[in-house]
């Protein structure tokens, strides 16, 4: 019997030999795994040292798609109101001697985020951060970037000075409404181009592009349809329109034949949406086949989701400089192109002190 008794206990023995053994191989292959996530991470953070990306609140979602690209952790920073709705924030993590992007966009409660904006550039630079790049995917108040009638203030030129007055040292945009708002700026401005993405969806998700005529529905937009047309070799028209005040328009003449065609129409922003409404009524009277539009900034205020709604448009392609899952599920129209690749690739030429040329003509895959 004693001999009996060894042989179960030599047996339960190798049982939890090899128990042990699967549980430490388990671990082992855990502990490879998380080495290698961050080993990688690692080797992002040295190809890619001294960065941080901060979020302001009228974007978040871009800016985690901006930091999910480059491979890096988007930066601690809480933004809180007082009773009295005064702004408020604080950076979670230091920023000394690094080079600081902040995310905010142009979009929804503007004067908020443009104050939260400027906050955050100064508690970055009085932080002693080594740079501050203001990356504003739609930038606030670029339609008012001249004096169009006696007394009108040019905004556009008053927000650079804050910027400026703030401590930004660089601006990364995108397709500003006036590329002259670059002049207003004495740092230097990367405005980047929706273009490529535009061309990319147009070639993917109209079959018959090939017989399409490119539109813009104020003569401003001649020169952006254009260079559209050039490149995917059609023809361009442009619709010459008359504004008897602001958000209001009064007469509309289409300058080309859309006869038989597919048009779109490119514009950089569509707010109330009555222009290109218009414009599409306009195309269909003059007897093309289907009509798509392509906006870079899609604001979308007011009127202007019940306006495409009950328009005759095949679909309204926009970005998401400013966000648009309610715009999306408001209208099923509305269709949307990721720019964040943009952004991203923006910022980590930037931050390599490589030239961000290529992306005025191609889309970082």
């Amino acid at each position: 019997m004693p001999g009996v008794a060894k042989t179960n206990s030599s047996e339960s023995a190798n049982d939890t030999e090899t128990g042990q053994s699967k549980i430490a191989g388990v671990l082992e292959k855990q502990t490879s795994e998380d080495n290698v996530e961050e080993k990688s991470k690692a080797k992002l953070l040295k190809r890619m040292p001294n960065i941080k990306v901060f979020s302001g609140t009228s974007h978040p979602d871009l800016a985690q798609r901006i930091v999910d690209r480059l491979g890096i952790d988007l930066g601690k920073v809480v933004t809180k109101k007082f009773s009295n709705l005064e702004t408020c924030v604080e950076i979670g993590e230091s920023v000394r001697g690094e080079d600081v992007y902040i995310v905010q966009s142009g979009c929804g409660e503007v004067n908020d985020n443009l104050m939260e904006l400027l906050i955050m550039i100064n508690a970055c630079k009085i932080a002693s951060a080594s740079r501050v790049t203001a990356v504003i995917p739609c930038f606030p108040y670029a339609r008012q970037d001249k004096k169009d009638k006696s007394r009108a203030p040019i905004s556009a030129k008053l927000v650079a000075n804050m910027l400026s007055v703030a401590g930004a040292d660089h601006i990364i945009t995108m397709d500003l409404h006036a590329s002259q708002i670059q002049g207003f700026f004495d740092i230097p401005v990367d405005n980047l181009y929706a273009e490529p993405a535009v061309l990319k969806w147009i070639k993917e998700n109209i079959a018959e592009w090939r017989n399409s005529i490119i539109v813009s529905p104020d003569a401003g937009g001649a020169k952006r349809v254009t260079s559209i047309a050039d490149r995917i070799n059609v023809e361009f028209a442009l619709i010459h329109k008359e504004r008897r005040k602001a958000n209001e328009v009064a007469s509309m003449v289409l300058v080309g034949d859309v006869k038989d065609r597919v048009a779109i129409l490119v514009d950089d922003m569509a707010d109330t949406c009555g222009t290109i409404c218009h414009a599409a009524e306009k195309l269909m009277e003059a007897g093309a086949t289907k009509v798509y539009a392509i906006l870079t900034h899609g604001i979308f205020s007011g009127p202007a989701i019940s306006r495409i709604n009950n328009a005759c448009f095949e679909a309204v392609v926009v970005t998401n400089t400013i966000p648009q899952d309610g715009h999306m599920k408001d209208c099923s129209k509305v269709q949307c192109i990721d720019v964040s690749m943009m952004f991203a690739e923006a910022v980590r030429r930037t931050h390599n002190g490589e030239s961000v040329s290529y992306l005025f003509s191609n889309v970082p895959y």
